[in-house]
Order: C-alpha cells, then sequence, then structure tokens
C-alpha cells in the first residue's frame, strides 16, 4: 500500500509497521541492510556509502558544483565532500603541466 503523504520520509520500513501510515523512517541501518541483500543478489556487495561515493562522484564527472554536492551529502566540511571526488587528476589541471622549461 502507498502512502500519499508527500512530506513524509522517503523510505518507509514496511515489516512491523502495525499502524498502515508508514510516517516513520527506516533506520539508517536499515538502508545499510537492504543495499547490502540487493546487491548480494545481484551477485556482488556494497553498502549505503559506495551508493553515496558513485552519487557524488558522477555528480562532480558531470560538472555539479562542489558546494552543491557538500550541501546535498550533508558535510559540514568540503574537506569530507573532497574525499568523495574519486575523479582521476587529469595532467592538464595540474600547475606544473602549464609551466614552460
Amino acid at each position: 500500500m502507498f502512502s500519499s503523504d508527500e512530506s513524509g520520509a522517503l523510505f518507509r520500513p514496511v515489516s512491523n509497521n502495525t499502524k498502515g501510515g508508514g510516517a516513520k523512517a527506516i533506520t539508517p541501518d536499515g538502508i545499510y541492510k537492504l543495499v547490502r541483500a540487493y546487491s548480494s543478489e545481484l551477485g556482488f556487495t556494497i553498502g549505503a556509502h559506495s551508493l553515496r561515493a558513485t552519487a557524488a562522484t558522477n555528480a562532480l564527472d558531470h560538472q555539479a558544483d562542489i558546494a552543491k554536492v557538500q550541501e546535498w551529502q550533508g558535510h559540514a566540511n568540503i574537506a569530507t565532500t573532497r574525499i568523495y571526488d574519486q575523479r582521476k587528476t587529469r595532467p592538464e589541471d595540474s600547475p606544473t603541466f602549464k609551466v614552460n622549461y
């Protein structure tokens, strides 16, 4: 049964939901277990953190502003967001590439 509550939690528990409203959000551990279970069924095992890193890296690869990525990742410090940036450094971005010898 789907809820028409558009302002409630995106992920809601199905089991042990005796009231039927589903207003209580699923726990972070519940998300972790869900991602692990589905990825195992597909033949590999990842965690929710890998999905966050992939989403951040994909956004950065497609010219998303790192400050915006920081905001939607919920990071207090931009240095934490930079950890998610797993793009390869391009030689042309290096200051040493621009020096004339």
